[in-house]
């Protein structure tokens, strides 16, 4: 019985000294995973500085590549003004060369400044209806302009979006203006918004343009990237941004008779589900 209790008192002791072995092997443990989390956050953070420098210094040549031959050109045409004996017909020709150069260069610092404003955005509960309206009567002109039908959708007047509706606005015009600007004389561009069964409205917008080749396909929303001659090339970068930033994300497809699609979903107010009256999953109109 003696023995017994020596060997149980035995086991507790070796029990409670494996025990405590045990609690400070867990402490240093922690220290260390503490230590070397604190060691990975500062490197990671040293990378990310390094990363977001080596963006910026990118970006600052490519702002820098981007607007010298435009504001170039607009000095050019700006000199011409000052020459003595300049007919009046000339001095306007250079004059409206040299604003369209000069609205060219806003264009581009405003796709720059909205794209560095990036996710910072004031979400709100708006109305489709109103916006889509608005987006007809600005891009109406540019379609009519180059000789390109434009279809805009007619939705419920009870529609709702949630997020920045400004942010929303350029997002979609930037898509509409790029299927314009891809169409030929007499082609067509079109919105259709489609959301049956989805918390998500569907942007679609189509052209009947060239498309988009092969080679630029996987670089479309990169930032600078362009497969025009002219242009920022922010244009899918901030599509993008805008939907990523409201829980979205846009889609690039071709279409089977030519041209491209780009599918933009958006979240409807509240996890609102689009209840469409047509059959079909888009709604199309008949603007321009």
């Amino acid at each position: 019985m003696i023995q017994d209790d020596a060997q149980l008192r035995q086991a507790f002791a070796l029990f409670s000294e494996t025990s405590e072995k045990l609690a400070g092997t867990y402490l240093e443990l922690q220290a260390q995973v503490a230590r070397l989390t604190s060691e990975l956050a500062a490197a990671n953070g040293e990378l990310a500085r390094r990363e977001r420098l080596s963006a910026l210094g990118e970006m600052a040549a490519q702002v820098a590549h981007q607007l010298r031959t435009p504001l170039a050109t607009a000095l050019l045409y700006t000199g011409h003004l000052a020459r003595p004996r300049l007919s009046d017909a000339d001095r306007i020709r250079f004059a409206d060369k040299s604003l369209s150069r000069l609205r060219y260069l806003e264009r581009l610092i405003q796709d720059m400044l909205l794209f560095v404003k990036g996710a910072r955005q004031t979400p709100e509960d708006f109305p489709l209806r109103p916006l889509l309206e608005e987006l007809a009567q600005t891009l109406e002109p540019h379609a009519a302009q180059r000789k390109v039908h434009l279809e805009m959708p007619r939705v419920e007047a009870e529609l709702t979006l949630r997020g920045d509706r400004q942010a929303i606005a350029g997002a979609l015009i930037n898509l509409l203006e790029n299927a314009l600007q891809a169409c030929p004389e007499g082609g067509s561009a079109s919105l259709a918004v489609g959301g049956r069964g989805s918390p998500f409205a569907a942007f679609q917008v189509e052209d009947s343009g060239a498309g988009i080749p092969e080679a630029a396909r996987e670089r479309l929303f990169e930032p600078f990237f362009s497969t025009r001659g002219e242009g920022s090339g922010l244009g899918l970068a901030i599509v993008r941004q805008v939907a990523e930033s409201h829980g979205g994300w846009v889609e690039w497809a071709p279409r089977e008779a030519g041209g491209s699609r780009f599918t933009l979903y958006l979240p409807f107010a509240g996890g609102e589900v689009a209840q469409t009256s047509p059959p079909a999953s888009f709604l199309k109109g008949e603007h321009g």
